[in-house]
């Protein structure tokens, strides 16, 4: 516990120093009413909004860190994260719906993040079975429950094991399922080559394999006249570094092995799928798109040339999208 209570230290000493210097840098440059109208907001918010970082344990014994943002008595709105990020990754999304009067539960997947690093059950049934014990545990119900990527995977199976006695709605962003490796039964899928690829990358140079990605396929940052951020790439890579070693390595299995066929069929309730169609990450044929199929009443929305990272690239169009499914 010291080592951890140490190292949490330290990210917040880092943080305090990037936010003195960058953070008041940024401020300067914003208009005066905007940065009333936010110190305003900060003032005025009661004790659910600033109850943002706690744990559950869940029935294993694994310690889920989670966020809890906007009023405690608003609408509930779970979203699950990618690989190999954390719940960090969903900031602008839990930001913006906590702001319109919902309740926004983000949490870290075991192994990322801020949560505990068991050496065992990284797999697609116990990333389920620990959402399930945050929902329970909390007590949520009439949840608009969504998941990116690899937390598209983790919601499905959630479906598929545990119901949707609590769920009201259900979200897939630029999700995995139904299956991402290429089978007989799935020609669309990727080559099993290439998750294989993933982690003997993982084993050479994790931390190089992070900036990579975000410096690459992830942000669409590798395509022609694309302006590449360096805080998206430091974010991703840092996310990722904070997860365990072991437990990424295992997920990229979970991820791209599992198939979600039944479990999609299991999705009895109103159903968003946002994908772009220029994901070199997760193709929008073998995802989005096959997903609609088993799931015939979702509504599917395609972003013309998004990437697979649009939780930033294109984070005010996913704001606009999610909360008024929210409302709907």
């Amino acid at each position: 516990m010291t080592i951890i209570a140490s190292t949490e230290s330290a990210i917040l000493s880092r943080r305090s120093v990037l936010f003195g210097a960058a953070g008041i840098t940024g401020l300067a440059g914003l208009p005066a009413a905007a940065v009333a109208a936010n110190s305003t907001t900060a003032a005025n918010s009661n004790e659910g909004n600033r109850t943002m970082g706690s744990k559950i344990i869940t029935r294993d014994g694994v310690e889920i860190y989670y966020k809890d943002w906007g009023p405690k008595d608003g609408k509930v709105v779970i979203l699950s994260h990618g690989w190999p990020l954390s719940a960090d990754s969903w900031e602008a999304q839990a930001f913006h719906l906590a702001l319109n009067g919902f309740r926004v539960i983000t949490h870290d997947r075991r192994g990322h993040g801020r949560s505990s690093q068991p050496w065992d059950g990284n797999d697609m049934d116990h990333y389920a079975d620990d959402l399930s014990d945050l929902i329970e545990q909390l007590d949520l119900k009439d949840i608009f429950l969504a998941g990116f990527s690899t937390g598209g995977g983790e919601i499905t199976r959630y479906v598929g094991r545990h119901g949707t006695s609590r769920i009201a709605k259900l979200g897939l962003i630029s999700a995995v399922p139904p299956l991402m490796v290429k089978t007989e039964a799935n020609p669309l899928g990727l080559p099993k080559d290439v998750f294989d690829g993933i982690q003997a990358a993982s084993i050479v140079d994790r931390s190089k394999l992070y900036r990579d990605i975000a410096s690459g396929p992830f942000f669409g940052f590798n395509r022609p006249g694309a302006v590449a951020s360096q805080g998206m790439i430091d974010s991703f890579w840092l996310q990722g570094m904070m997860g365990g070693h072991k437990n990424t390595y295992d997920s990229v299995v979970a991820f791209s092995q599992s198939d979600f066929t039944e479990d999609l069929k299991k999705f009895d309730v109103p159903t968003l799928i946002i994908h772009g169609d220029d994901d070199q990450i997760v193709p929008i044929d073998a995802a989005a798109r096959s997903s609609k199929k088993l799931v015939p009443h979702a509504i599917l929305k395609v972003y013309a040339g998004a990437p697979h990272g649009i939780t930033d690239t294109h984070k005010q169009q996913l704001n606009a999208d999610l909360l008024e499914f929210a409302r709907s």
